[in-house]
């Protein structure tokens, strides 16, 4: 695949400061910042997603209310349907 794109002033300066191309320095900044597919993750990688994903899913959990145990069984989800 083959990308032309305008390079700006700033990006062409950053590129010199780092010893590199326009082109290469861009081709970096992109290699950083695509995702890899799942076959590509590592273990650890997925390991971390799935604990992102947890942790994601109980942010909030201290604000959920207790509920006791009697609200939580059949009769107390169906008493209307008997």
């Amino acid at each position: 695949m083959e990308i032309t794109v305008t390079i700006s002033d700033e990006v062409a300066e950053q590129a010199k400061a780092r010893g590199l191309t326009p082109e290469s320095y861009v081709e970096e900044l992109i290699a950083e910042h695509v995702v890899p597919s799942d076959s590509e993750k590592t273990m650890e990688q997925k390991l971390a997603d799935l604990e992102k994903f947890f942790e994601g899913m109980t942010a909030n959990s201290h604000k959920i209310p207790h509920l006791p145990d009697k609200a939580l069984t059949r009769e107390s989800f169906y008493r209307d349907y008997d």
